[in-house]
């Protein structure tokens, strides 16, 4: 974990910068996926916050003013509290005065406390999306299913949809949802909204992905919804990867290998 005092005037550019690209979407393709984690058993019992609400709030904000808080509560540790900003969790003295970021283990099951309390905060925004807006490849009988934040432009999203059929015989149902990475008004979110507004969207998208170029059209759609509800559970990247529980299993995972990381959930 990095520890930053919240004091601005102390802190030189780069930690700022580091800060920023924590608490704000980073709209680039994902090289390399995180290590998948399990969120099967509950985090250790929180630790007694020492202070108040109001006082981690009045932190943060003098150190990102406007931050968008989605929750507080006591953390593991005695003193800090477990803060939600747009998906992320990070660690903030009781007192306003520190913040620490970065994973946070528990030495004596090895288990990653912040991916599993990351992954509490994603699972019911992903399950609250309606199977209308997803664009799903799947078998007929899927044993397992994931989320996907996908962009039509992302080299390893095209590679990954590239292997779908192989996906589906491994038994996972993968289910789309848009994160057009260069944001509202670009020629990638344009391209989305074309794939959804096709008559087969499923056709649509692999002929997108291909590097075939659409007719433009245009009709009420969802992708502002999908883009809004990535930054909200905290996509850095595409492809973003999501269990059902909301744990994020990675960026670009091959077939094999997002098999074995939906087993190890289980283990």
């Amino acid at each position: 974990m990095h520890g930053l005092p919240l004091k601005p005037s102390a802190m030189n550019v780069s930690r700022i910068a580091l800060l920023t690209a924590l608490l704000s979407s980073t709209q680039a393709c994902a090289d390399s996926p995180p290590p998948a984690q399990t969120a099967k058993t509950k985090p250790a019992t929180a630790a007694k916050a020492t202070g108040s609400d109001a006082a981690v709030r009045a932190g943060l904000n003098k150190l990102a003013p406007g931050i968008k808080i989605t929750s507080i509560k006591p953390s593991p540790v005695a003193g800090f509290d477990e803060v939600v900003v747009d998906g992320r969790v990070v660690y903030v003295s009781s007192d306003g005065k520190f913040l620490l970021q970065g994973a946070l283990v528990e030495t004596a099951t090895r288990r990653n406390l912040t991916d599993i309390s990351e992954a509490a905060e994603r699972r019911p925004l992903l399950a609250g999306v309606p199977a209308a807006r997803k664009i799903s490849f799947a078998p007929a009988d899927p044993k397992y299913r994931v989320t996907v934040f996908t962009d039509i432009d992302c080299g390893y999203c095209r590679k990954m949809h590239t292997q779908i059929d192989e996906y589906n015989r491994l038994g996972i149902a993968i289910d789309y949802l848009f994160f057009p990475r260069t944001g509202p008004g670009t020629e990638s979110f344009r391209k989305a909204v074309t794939v959804w507004c096709s008559p087969d969207r499923r056709v649509a998208l692999t002929s997108a992905k291909n590097g075939k170029n659409l007719p433009e059209k245009d009709c009420a759609n969802a992708i502002a919804q999908d883009y809004a509800l990535a930054r909200r559970v905290g996509a850095d990247g595409t492809p973003a990867v999501y269990a059902l529980n909301g744990m994020q299993l990675g960026g670009y995972l091959s077939p094999k290998d997002l098999l074995k990381a939906l087993k190890n959930l289980n283990n």
